[in-house]
């Protein structure tokens, strides 16, 4: 018999496995069609989207309850039948409403880290597509619409509420290739998660989401073979590059793009000095939306693949960053630091026991103590069986005496300790 049944939608339960929606894939506000349950809201936003049935796979999630089965399913894979397409839906595919993540921000944290990491690596992947597309348009002429996008920006902040380490952690580890467009939804997310922390309201957190997605639309505009050098540019090349700003921004007031957003694409580069670009701002100049996507556009870009540079550690990063005089807005910078924390989720650190850890999930209740993979002795100077550590733990006598660059102890692929 198979283990793929069918039930209504009202009959859902955190712990089935989702294997289908019933229905047009662009009925419902999910990217996928296929996913564990386990968050209470993902089962209302199915209810609510006005969905009858769905179908569930008892082999990777509870069974049925005292709930009759409408039938089997009549398929075992996880395409639709009616319309052949495949779980992740194409670019531009609708979505809930835009403000559905935002009201539902106070299940922030509800999901763990490992369970948010597939649904966060198939936002990456769309969010990837959508703006290749919208760079694609551009060259041809086009114009994009904020509105465009806010299907995507909502997923984004969905993912974000849930956990907001996953997606962040996941849009870090993009390639050179990838760099141009996973680089726009990282720094969406992080836009996000910083105006949560700044406490925002609605309107200013969808907009910093939205303007995060699209601060480096200009760089369409950008000769590729400036945009696509392997090495670092010229002086010359980095002048023509410092006009995405303002050719990006021009773009969006010509798509209609709401002013806010078009001021955080036009002035992420100025500094607080006033030594930025392109018009050489200082501080009250600056609006909090512009000094929010400078903070996060630096940092995803220091802790990403460089053609002509490895990545910063992201705990490195963080201390790199706040020595920083004159570049940053104190406050926002600060508040940064307690969104994405002091050891975001994959940096490295040395610990009180002589052992080299990973940081697998931020501290709740303690910046300082987030819960670590120990894989490494110093003493020893090689790989140990790995243990997870919780740092806040009430008998834990260890703790971080310090963040390590993998570089300078030759480590490497750290991402399979965490992921």
């Amino acid at each position: 018999m198979s283990s793929i049944r069918r039930i209504p939608a009202a009959s859902l339960r955190t712990g089935m496995y989702l294997h289908k929606i019933g229905g047009s894939w662009l009925s419902h506000p999910f990217l996928r069609n296929s996913f564990l349950l386990v968050n209470p809201e993902d089962v209302r936003r199915i209810v609510e989207a006005g969905i009858d049935s769905v179908w569930i796979d008892e082999s990777r999630g509870d069974a049925l309850q005292d709930v009759e089965a409408i039938g089997e399913a009549p398929y075992a894979n996880a395409t639709d039948a009616g319309t052949g397409r495949p779980d992740l839906p194409e670019t531009g595919a609708s979505s809930a409403p835009a403000t559905a993540a935002l009201r539902a921000r106070a299940t922030a944290g509800d999901v763990p880290l490992e369970a948010e990491l597939a649904r966060a690596r198939d936002i990456c992947l769309a969010g990837k597509a959508q703006v290749e597309e919208m760079f694609a348009e551009l060259r041809l002429g086009k114009t994009v619409s904020q509105e465009s996008v806010l299907p995507l920006v909502d997923e984004i902040a969905a993912s974000v509420w849930r956990n907001p380490a996953a997606l962040i952690s996941v849009a870090r580890l993009k390639t050179h290739d990838d760099y141009s467009y996973l680089h726009s939804v990282a720094v969406s997310a992080l836009m996000l998660v910083l105006a949560r922390q700044l406490k925002l309201d609605e309107r200013l957190v969808r907009i910093a989401g939205i303007g995060g997605l699209m601060h480096d639309i200009g760089k369409a505009f950008m000769p590729l073979e400036i945009l696509n050098k392997p090495g670092r540019l010229t002086d010359e090349e980095f002048e023509v590059m410092k006009q995405h700003s303002g050719a990006g921004a021009q773009a969006l007031q010509d798509g209609g793009c709401e002013a806010d957003v078009v001021d955080i694409v036009l002035h992420h580069h100025e500094r607080m000095d006033g030594r930025g670009h392109p018009h050489g701002l200082r501080e009250d100049e600056i609006s909090l939306l512009a000094r929010m996507g400078a903070v996060c556009d630096v940092y995803d870009a220091v802790t990403s693949v460089r053609p002509y540079r490895r990545p910063w550690d992201p705990a490195m990063a963080m201390r790199e960053m706040a020595r920083w005089d004159g570049h940053f807005d104190t406050r926002v910078f600060n508040a940064f630091v307690k969104s994405v924390g002091i050891y975001p989720v994959g940096s490295l650190v040395r610990l009180a026991s002589e052992r080299l850890a990973v940081i697998l999930e931020p501290g709740v209740d303690s910046l300082l103590k987030p819960t670590v993979r120990a894989f490494y002795s110093i003493r020893s100077r090689e790989k140990i069986l790995p243990q997870t550590i919780d740092l806040a733990a009430g008998d834990c006598r260890d703790s971080i005496v310090s963040p390590e660059s993998p570089e300078q102890w030759g480590l490497g692929n750290l991402e399979a300790l965490w992921l």
